[in-house]
């Protein structure tokens, strides 16, 4: 009996390991950013978990705006889940269809979920995961959630792979922690251009601190609307310095580059 039981075991952890392992022979969808996708190798993971913090409430707005166009590139035509925890709605208000509109996703492709509490949230999340007729899952929750632990994201992993259906956590006001993330970005508002200048598309300051089969980078992207994918801006055509994979979100040495810039 102990000997079957080992069997298992070791048959469930060679599983495991095969489905984190490497992940070249996935499908990547490319962003539109040459630069990042160059350094993706081709473009996002489809069927993978991909992390976005957001520092504070203060990058809430961005952060989701960078999330929404990593959903439309990873989903494109097909349905878009985005489940939502309660007190996210309470702290940063609810997500305005007109404004998704506006950046390019197509509101009746999207089926929005209301979780009363984080476990709720993650449960709903797993369980649409399992449909492949979905094109991604956002999976939105703020502050620390103590139940969205390593044991927790690798279920998620391990739905994505399943399914081939991209998970997209969105973490406001959260401390970055252990996980099988494919990638994890820090994303805040980019300075805009000058006022004399026309209304333009928005900018973001995209941060990618982990990459599980590359290096790491940051970015100025545009995103375009009308295009729905991102871009290199023209008012920042060259690359910020690229910082060191896992670095804390709120590092010295970030808003140090900046002043000297």
């Amino acid at each position: 009996m102990i000997g079957a039981r080992m069997n298992t075991l070791a048959s469930l952890r060679g599983t495991i390991g095969r489905l984190e392992g490497d992940a070249g022979g996935l499908s990547r969808v490319a962003l539109g950013h040459a630069g990042v996708d160059a350094l993706l190798q081709g473009g996002l993971v489809r069927g993978a978990l991909h992390e976005v913090f957001a520092e504070g409430g203060r990058h809430g707005a961005a952060a989701t705006g960078f999330i929404a166009g990593l959903a439309h590139r990873l989903a494109g035509r097909r349905p878009l889940v985005w489940v939502r925890q309660d007190f996210a709605e309470r702290e940063s208000g609810a997500l305005s269809m007109s404004g998704l509109q506006e950046l390019g996703l197509d509101p009746r492709l999207l089926v929005t979920v209301r979780a009363t509490d984080a476990e709720i949230a993650l449960r709903a999340a797993a369980d649409a995961l399992a449909c492949d007729a979905l094109g991604a899952v956002v999976l939105d929750v703020w502050g620390e959630v103590r139940q969205l632990d390593l044991v927790a994201s690798r279920r998620l992993t391990l739905a994505a792979r399943a399914s081939n259906v991209a998970c997209l956590v969105l973490r406001t006001a959260a401390t970055p922690s252990a996980s099988t993330a494919e990638t994890r970005w820090a994303v805040r508002s980019a300075p805009s251009p000058s006022a004399m200048e026309a209304w333009g598309t928005p900018l973001l300051d995209a941060q990618l601190v982990r990459n599980r089969h590359g290096q790491t980078g940051r970015w100025v992207m545009e995103w375009k609307c009308d295009e729905g994918l991102f871009r290199e801006s023209a008012t920042y055509s060259q690359p910020v310095a690229a910082a060191p994979a896992d670095r804390p979100i709120e590092a010295p040495a970030f808003g140090a580059r900046r002043r000297a810039g």
